[in-house]
C-alpha cells in the first residue's frame, strides 16, 4: 500500500489536535485557545504506518491574513494532500462551514467530520449527516474528538475517498459573478494545476495579493480580468471579496435550513451564565486578580511550600547530603572530589530540585484554568485593558503559554498579523515570569519576608505592568505606531478538565525544568563549584577555605559595581544575576553553590541565614525585580532571534528589556532607601531624573497615533 497523506484542517477550537493525538498517538499539547498550533505536526495512523496525518494550524479561511492561514494554504497548495479532513465544531456549524466551502475548491477529495456531538446532543440540537453529506456531496461523520467516539469512522471515510480522488463541488455562483470566474478561469488556465483552476479563479475575483504575485500574469491579461470584476462590482455595487463572501453564506444557509435544526427552546448555557460574571466589564478584571492570587497562593505558600520544605530541609538537607559526604568520606574519597560532589552537583542542583514541588503545583493549577476554558476567558479581558494602551488582547496569548516557559510564548506571537504588534508582544512576554523564574521568587520569599504569601502573585503582576508601561512607551515610537489589530476569538464552552490534559500539560512544562536541571544547571554547578572552591595562591592554584578569595569572587567584584546602585552589589549576587542569562534557575543553583546549601547545622540550614546577612528585604526585592524583568536565558534569546529573524532587532530587544529592568530596579531600591532612611544621594537624584523620564514617556503626546 503507498503512503497516504491526509491533512486535518479546522477552525481554532475545533478539536484538530485531539483528534490527531487520537489517530497517531502523539501527545501533542492541547490548549482551549487559538494559536496553540502555529506550524503543521506530523505523525503516522497508529493503525497503519502507510498513513501519514498532518495537523494543520487553525483557521477560519484560506485567505492569507495570518500566519497559520498562509501555512495551511502554502501546505495544501503546494503538497500532495491526498484527503482534507476538515474538523467542524458541531455546534457552530455555520461559521465552520466558511472554510469548508473554500476546501471544497481545491478539488482535493474531502471528509467532513461533525466534531463536539456529545454538546450538539447535550443542546438538544438535530443535524441530518445524510442531508449534509449530499449538499456537500462529501462524506460527513459524526465523532467526539476528546472521547474518541468514532475517530476510526473518519479514516475509514477517508481511505475510501481516496481512491477515488473526485469530488463535484456544488458552490456555483449565478448571473455576472459566474461568468466572471468562468471568463478569469480562461486567462490563467495556462499558469495553474488544472485540478485548482476554479480556486484560483475565486481568489483572483477577490483580489488575493499573494495569488496574484504567484500567478506572474502579463499586462494584457491583468486589464481583461480587472475588467472582468470591475464591471461585476459595478453591477451588484459591492468588492469582489464581499461578493464572494455574501455568497458562500447564501450557499451555507440553505444547506443549514436542510439539514440542522436548532433546540428552539434552548435555555441560556451555563457558560454564558458564568461569562456574564467573569467577563463582567466590572467584575472581570478583579476576580481574574483574586484567581492568581489563589493559584499562587495555593503553588508557593500552602501546598507547594510544605512539599519544598520536606524537599529541600528533609529529602536534601537531611537525607541525601549528610549521608552522601559521609559515604564519600568513609570511603577515604578526597576532599576536593567530595566537595565537588557533595557542594557543587548535590548542593547546586539540589537547591534547583527543592523548588519542583512548587512548580508542578503551580503548573497543575495553571492546567486546570486553561483546560477548564477560563485562560481563554482571560485573553479577552485584557484585551479590554491591553487595547486601552496600544497593544491587542491577542498579545496576551503569548504572556499566558509563556507563563510556563518563555519559549513557547515567544513561539505563539506568530499568530500576530501586524509585525509591530509582534515584535512588541516577542520583546514583552518575558517580562511575565516563567515557571524558571519562580524558584527566584519562592527564594527570596523564603529567606527575606519569612514565606510571605503575597510574594509571587506580585511578581505576575509586576510583569503585567512591565508590559502595560512598554505598551504605553513603545506605541509612540514611529516603528511601533499604530492601532492595535482587532482581537476576535471564540469563547469554548467551559467543561470539566480532563485529567489526561492536566497532567500531560503539568508534566511537559515540569519536565522541560528538570531536565535543564539535569544538564544546564549540573554543568554550571560543577564549574562554578571549581572557580569558587580555587584560588590564586603565591602564583599557584590551589583550593581556598575562603570563597572570597576564590577565582569566581575576583570575577564577581569586577562585575559587582554594576549592580551596586540597585542594592545588591555582593559579588555572589553579581555572579547570580550573571549565570542566570544561561538558565533563570540557575539563579538558585548558584546561590546554593555560593552559600552552601549542602551545609547543614543544629540550628538549621545555614544557606538560608547566610543568604539573609546579604540581602536586605528592600535589596532583595530590588533583586527579584531585576532578575523578572532583565534578558531571559540564552534559549529564549535564541527563540527571539528565530521569531524576529533579524540581528538589530534581537539586540534592540534583548537591550530594550535589560534597561529597562536595571532602571525599573534603581529607581525602587534607590527611592525605597530615601524612604526608608531619608539618605539622599548622588544615585538618588539619578533616580528621580529616570522616573521622572519614566512619567515623561508615559503621558507625553503620541504624534505617530493615527499613523
Amino acid at each position: 500500500m503507498k503512503e497516504i497523506k491526509i491533512a486535518l484542517v479546522g477552525n481554532p477550537n475545533s478539536g484538530k489536535t485531539t483528534l490527531f493525538n487520537n489517530l497517531t498517538g502523539s501527545n501533542q499539547y492541547v490548549g482551549n485557545w487559538p494559536g496553540v498550533t502555529v506550524e503543521r505536526k506530523e505523525g503516522k495512523y497508529k493503525k497503519n504506518k502507510n498513513i501519514l496525518i498532518q495537523d494543520l494550524p487553525g483557521i477560519y479561511s484560506l485567505s492569507p491574513y495570518t500566519l497559520e492561514e498562509i501555512i495551511t494554504r502554502q501546505y495544501l497548495l503546494e503538497n500532495d494532500v491526498d484527503v482534507i479532513v476538515n474538523i467542524i465544531d458541531g455546534t457552530n456549524i455555520e461559521r465552520n462551514l466558511y472554510l469548508t466551502t473554500q476546501l471544497l475548491e481545491l478539488n482535493i477529495p474531502v471528509v467532513v467530520a461533525i466534531n463536539m456531538m456529545d454538546l450538539v446532543e447535550k443542546n438538544k440540537d438535530k443535524i441530518n449527516f445524510e442531508k449534509l453529506s449530499e449538499k456537500l456531496n462529501c462524506p460527513v461523520v459524526n465523532i467526539s474528538a476528546i472521547n474518541g467516539n468514532n475517530v476510526i469512522d473518519v479514516i475509514d471515510s477517508a481511505l475510501k475517498i481516496a481512491v477515488n480522488k473526485k469530488q463535484i463541488y456544488n458552490l456555483y455562483f449565478d448571473g455576472e459573478i459566474e461568468k466572471s470566474l468562468k471568463l478569469i478561469e480562461l486567462q490563467i488556465k495556462d499558469t495553474v494545476e488544472s485540478s485548482k483552476l476554479r480556486w484560483y479563479a475565486t481568489k483572483v475575483f477577490e483580489s488575493d495579493k499573494n495569488v496574484l504575485e504567484t500567478l506572474k500574469l502579463n499586462f494584457e491579461q491583468k486589464e481583461l480580468i480587472e475588467s472582468y470584476i470591475k464591471k461585476c462590482e459595478d453591477l451588484l455595487n459591492d468588492d469582489g471579496e464581499s461578493i464572494i463572501i455574501g455568497k458562500r453564506y447564501e450557499y451555507i444557509e440553505n444547506i443549514i435550513k436542510l439539514a440542522v435544526k436548532k433546540n428552539e427552546k434552548r435555555t441560556t448555557s451555563t457558560s454564558d451564565k458564568i461569562d456574564r460574571v467573569v467577563t463582567n466589564r466590572l467584575l472581570a478584571f478583579p476576580i481574574f486578580i483574586a484567581v492568581m492570587f489563589v493559584v499562587y497562593y495555593i503553588s508557593i505558600t500552602t501546598v507547594g511550600d510544605y512539599l519544598t520544605g520536606f524537599t529541600n530541609d528533609t529529602l536534601f538537607g537531611t537525607w541525601i547530603i549528610p549521608n552522601v559526604t559521609l559515604m564519600l568520606e568513609g570511603l577515604n574519597i578526597a576532599p576536593w572530589l567530595t566537595g565537588l560532589i557533595s557542594d557543587g552537583i548535590i548542593g547546586g542542583v539540589g537547591a534547583v530540585l527543592g523548588f519542583v514541588p512548587q512548580m508542578l503545583v503551580l503548573f497543575l493549577m495553571l492546567s486546570i484554568l486553561e483546560d477548564c476554558g477560563y485562560m481563554t476567558r482571560v485573553a479577552f479581558i485584557m484585551d479590554r485593558l491591553f487595547r486601552k494602551f496600544g497593544l491587542s488582547g491577542k498579545s496576551f496569548i503569548p504572556m499566558l503559554i509563556g507563563s510556563g516557559c518563555s519559549i513557547p510564548g515567544i513561539m505563539a506571537s506568530r499568530t500576530i498579523e501586524q509585525d509591530r504588534d509582534r515584535k512588541m508582544t516577542i520583546m514583552t512576554t518575558s517580562f511575565i515570569p516563567c515557571g524558571a523564574k519562580m524558584p527566584i521568587i519562592a527564594l527570596i520569599g523564603g529567606a527575606l519576608f519569612s514565606d510571605a504569601w503575597w510574594m509571587a502573585p506580585v511578581a505576575y503582576f509586576i510583569g503585567v505592568l512591565a508590559v502595560i508601561i512598554s505598551g504605553i512607551i513603545l506605541k509612540k515610537m514611529k516603528v511601533f505606531a499604530g492601532k492595535p489589530a482587532p482581537f476576535i476569538m471564540e469563547l469554548p464552552a467551559y467543561h470539566i478538565p480532563l485529567a489526561k490534559n492536566i497532567l500531560k500539560s503539568t508534566w511537559e512544562r515540569g519536565f522541560s525544568f528538570i531536565k535543564r536541571a539535569g544538564t544546564v544547571i549540573l554543568l554550571s554547578a560543577v564549574v562554578l563549584w571549581f572557580l569558587q572552591s580555587f584560588g590564586i595562591v603565591e602564583g599557584s592554584l590551589v583550593m581556598v577555605e575562603d570563597n572570597n578569595t576564590s577565582l569566581l569572587a575576583i570575577v564577581g567584584k569586577m562585575i559587582a559595581p554594576i549592580f551596586a546602585p540597585l542594592g545588591f552589589g555582593t559579588w555572589q549576587a553579581s555572579v547570580g544575576t550573571i549565570t542566570g542569562l544561561i538558565a533563570k534557575e540557575n539563579v538558585v543553583g548558584t546561590f546554593g553553590v555560593l552559600y552552601g546549601f549542602a551545609e547543614v547545622s543544629e540550628a538549621g540550614n545555614e544557606f538560608w541565614n547566610l543568604l539573609a546577612t546579604d540581602f536586605t528585604q528592600l535589596s532583595a526585592f530590588s533583586f527579584m525585580i531585576f532578575n523578572l524583568l532583565c534578558a531571559p536565558c540564552f534559549a529564549a534569546m535564541g527563540a527571539i532571534k528565530r521569531e524576529m529573524s533579524n540581528g538589530k532587532w534581537t539586540w534592540f530587544a534583548i537591550g530594550y528589556m535589560t534597561v529597562f529592568a536595571y532602571s525599573s530596579s534603581l529607581v525602587f531600591y534607590q527611592l525605597g532607601m530615601l524612604i526608608t532612611t531619608g539618605v539622599f544621594s548622588i544615585m538618588t537624584l539619578i533616580a528621580l531624573i529616570i522616573l521622572a523620564g519614566f512619567i515623561y514617556l508615559l503621558l507625553r503626546k503620541n504624534k505617530y497615533e493615527n499613523i
